[in-house]
């Protein structure tokens, strides 16, 4: 997208799934319990007219979404959840994009419900465009499955999940984006079944080896380093970044809060003035107000814009850490493996050496055997998680590469069109400001310093000596002072209590002056 071009000219990798909706929450109550169901519909995306099949299947073996068949289940927040985790395990060393939060209070209103759904919507599209993620047994169960099926999925835990699972994405009518055998490694060689956990004993284990930090050694170690470092500072410049994102628009909705206030404050002011220049204080307070809208309208923006996609930036650099965690934990279960086999070697070669021992010997020596395979399968996951998390690293690079650029380029559009809107406003207010007219007059001069004496009541007095001024404000105010306006004639009484016009002045040519300077 070049500068200047609209938000809507970029294409996000997820907009490559819009035939995967989230719509219609409903709440339920169950007792206690409540919560919110969405739909989920998956719906076949359009075919081309050519290459295709004679039932309208793709004939593109790349193409992911072909022979994908309509779906529409309901599922609550907690599905999702489980979906989420069970890609960690499914696909660990992959990035799985970012699940919304849970939240305590005020989840039922409307708005946090309608954010929500946007959230899980674009969770499940970003799964089902994941190259690592698209062909996960639980993403087809989750789409598909019947409520009895997918909450027997959900409640089987280990290998037993895992074959169910993997017999529905073997079902005929498995979209093909799903149809992928997940005994398949990325390389095309069979994956053995996980070993069996032996609980606690295991966890001492890999604790021991641990605290040991005699971890194996893998050619990749240092790259691995050097992106530990990478993503550790990342994270750090992105929070700050974020941090300053966030008061940017939190001083934005002040301003706008701030302009709401000074406009009524103004067109109150507006009201209690007559004629022009009250008119002219309204224009004002109503040019504020819209500005105002056009303040907190932008704030709005930016909070969707700027803020957001900032926000997710961060959950996905989380993620990215995630990955590196699963990665650890892979290179940890293989180097205790290896270290029970070296222990299960020393103790065979004992055993051999102890008359009398041959039965002991050679159940050591099964054991030792199991003890082999369980590292290899270790080691072969430890290497294919390794590869995986080196691939989502550099997608990872590409696609935040590409959406940095365009937040920021939308980020600098948005405070192009906020200022044209804020100029305009201030431009359509300044000529009807201009017309108005002085309420005493017409301005004279050049300075409109000079005001002409037209328009002024004839009972003003405009050439008093300047000495007699300065004298009688020089003068201490005397008692007998106040008792001569009394005597002043009824002429100017009259006009002083009547009050005409909007000002009244003093007739000093009757004010008995002399009587002050005696």
């Amino acid at each position: 997208m070049e500068a200047g071009s609209g938000p809507d000219n970029y294409s996000k990798p997820e907009d490559a799934a819009q035939f995967i909706t989230v719509s219609d929450p409903v709440q339920h109550s169950e007792g206690m319990n409540k919560y919110t169901s969405f739909r989920v519909d998956v719906r076949p995306p359009p075919q081309p007219n050519d290459g295709t099949n004679p039932d309208g299947s793709s004939t593109n073996p790349d193409d992911v979404f072909q022979n994908a068949g309509y779906s529409a289940v309901l599922r609550r927040y907690s599905d999702f959840l489980w979906l989420y985790d069970r890609l960690q395990k499914e696909r660990a060393g992959a990035i799985v994009p970012p699940i919304p939060e849970k939240q305590a209070v005020s989840r039922f209103s409307a708005v946090f419900v309608e954010e929500r759904r946007i959230h899980l919507e674009r969770f499940v599209r970003r799964v089902a465009v994941h190259p690592e993620l698209y062909d996960a047994p639980s993403l087809d169960t989750f789409l598909r499955a019947d409520d009895v099926t997918f909450h027997a999925a959900k409640t089987i835990k280990g290998s037993s999940a895992d074959a169910m699972m993997m017999s529905m994405s073997a079902m005929p009518n498995a979209p093909s984006y799903m149809n992928t055998n997940p005994a398949m490694s990325m390389s095309g060689m069979p994956i053995p079944p996980p070993p069996k956990k032996d609980g606690i004993k295991k966890w001492f284990a890999e604790t021991k080896a641990s605290i040991a930090g005699d971890l194996v050694r893998s050619p990749d170690d240092d790259l691995f380093l050097e992106i530990d470092r990478y993503i550790e500072g990342l994270e750090k410049q992105m929070k700050n970044v974020q941090s300053q994102a966030s008061g940017l628009v939190r001083k934005g909705k002040e301003i706008a809060n701030g302009l709401f206030e000074f406009g009524m404050a103004f067109n109150i002011l507006g009201q209690s003035e007559a004629d022009d220049l009250g008119n002219a204080l309204t224009k004002m307070g109503s040019a504020a107000d819209e500005l105002s809208n056009v303040s907190m309208q932008h704030a709005e923006k930016e909070m969707a814009q700027f803020e957001e996609p900032l926000k997710d930036y961060l959950k996905t650099i989380h993620a990215v850490k995630l990955a590196l965690t699963k990665r650890h934990d892979r290179r940890l279960t293989y180097t205790t493996y290896l270290s029970e086999v070296n222990t299960k070697r020393g103790n065979l070669a004992k055993l051999r050496m102890t008359p009398g021992a041959e039965a002991k010997a050679c159940g050591a020596e099964m054991s030792l055997k199991r003890g082999e395979a369980n590292a290899e399968r270790a080691r072969e996951e430890f290497a294919t998680v390794s590869q995986r998390v080196l691939r989502e690293v550099d997608r990872f690079k590409r696609e935040k590469g590409d959406e940095m650029r365009r937040v920021v380029l939308d980020y600098i559009n948005l405070q192009i069109e906020y200022n044209k809107k804020m100029e305009q406003v201030w431009a359509e207010l300044l000529p009807k400001l201009e017309v108005v007219q002085n309420p005493g007059g017409a301005v004279g001069g050049s300075n409109g310093s000079n005001y002409s004496n037209q328009g002024i009541p004839s009972n003003v007095v405009t050439d008093v000596p300047v000495e007699n001024e300065v004298h009688e404000l020089s003068q201490p105010q005397q008692p007998h002072v106040y008792s001569g306006v009394s005597n002043m004639n009824n002429g100017v009484g009259q006009n002083m209590l009547g009050l005409e016009g909007s000002v009244q002045y003093r007739d000093n040519t009757n004010f008995p002056i002399s009587g002050m300077l005696s």
